[in-house]
């Protein structure tokens, strides 16, 4: 089946913090497919490179290297008037929705922006689109004259999805889209979600930290750490069955406690390294027990592992010991 997203090779630099150092690669040669009416839940601590894919996808940063084809479309090779077009399908739903609300802006307004400038409706049209908009994701029109300050967490998170959903797009990238909320409102945010996808035949790439939200939508998952994806497959296999040790780490660590958060380190040994320090080789392998176990192995410093595409993979040179 053709890709409707296929993110191949994918680089990102940024310029170093000091003269003369190399550029901090936050992204380093990943590899994303997505077909179309899928979930991709998209995992890892804070500072693996997870948001910085995402970004790279939505025109939002530029990549250093590698390509993003949409729907057949290099994205990157793409004239500006084909771009714009292009954008519309894809959207992006934030993770602190009253800081993505413009404070000076009606509900109406916020809604509407996005209608007006790709041209998209206007008068009696526009203002029918936006109390339609609103009431799929379940407000009532009483709050087009609000302002963001007037809302209820969860009541901005719908008004942004609502945004999201005006453009008509086929692929929602959905950063930490519950983690801002409570936990009775990110239920319900969670069942808008998988109501949209039903209704709109949406696909979704989710970027989180909470394991749960993650099982609980999505179809397959990858996992990040130091800007490479070191696992990827279906997520009940991923989430029952990991095979990278710093997939185990995670996983074993939050089992028993009551949450399933990447909010905090697993227990490992040391500490995750900054981008621009990475090691070379398997860049886990300063923490990794299964390395530990085996006697620390050379071939773990000196050569990168590499994740195979299809089914349930893992970039590990000892999968085998690992099982």
């Amino acid at each position: 089946m053709t890709p409707l997203l296929d993110v191949r090779s994918l680089v990102k630099e940024f310029p170093p913090r000091r003269r003369r150092e190399p550029p901090v690669r936050a992204v380093d040669g990943v590899d994303l497919a997505l077909v179309a009416g899928e979930v991709y839940g998209l995992v890892g601590e804070s500072g693996s490179g997870k948001t910085t894919v995402a970004r790279c996808i939505l025109g939002l940063a530029q990549p250093t290297a590698g390509t993003i084809v949409y729907d057949g479309l290099d994205l990157g090779a793409a004239d500006r008037p084909t771009l714009r077009r292009a954008r519309r399908e894809l959207q992006l739903v934030f993770q602190q929705p009253a800081a993505a609300l413009d404070p000076r802006m009606t509900v109406s307004q916020l809604v509407a922006e996005p209608l007006r400038t790709h041209g998209l409706a206007r008068g009696a049209a526009l203002r029918d689109r936006i109390e339609r908009l609103l009431a799929e994701v379940g407000l009532s029109a009483a709050l087009l004259s609000r302002y963001p300050h007037e809302l209820s967490g969860g009541q901005c998170q719908r008004v942004v999805i609502a945004r999201a959903l005006s453009t008509s797009p086929r692929l929602l990238v959905l950063d930490e889209p519950t983690s801002a909320l409570d936990v009775v409102v990110q239920a319900q945010i969670l069942n808008l979600l998988l109501e949209l996808r039903a209704q709109h035949g949406l696909s979704f790439l989710l970027i989180s930290h909470d394991l749960g939200v993650v099982g609980h939508l999505s179809d397959r998952i990858g996992v990040m750490y130091l800007g490479r994806l070191v696992e990827e497959g279906p997520a009940a296999d991923v989430l029952r069955s990991p095979k990278h040790p710093y997939t185990r780490a995670l996983l074993s660590s939050r089992r028993g406690r009551g949450s399933a958060s990447l909010d905090t380190a697993p227990p490992l040994r040391g500490e995750t390294p900054p981008p621009w320090a990475a090691p070379g080789g398997c860049r886990f392998h300063p923490r990794c027990p299964l390395r530990e176990r085996l006697g620390s192995p050379p071939l773990c410093e000196r050569e990168e592992p590499h994740l195979d595409d299809g089914g349930h993979a893992a970039a590990c040179h000892f999968l085998e010991a690992a099982s």
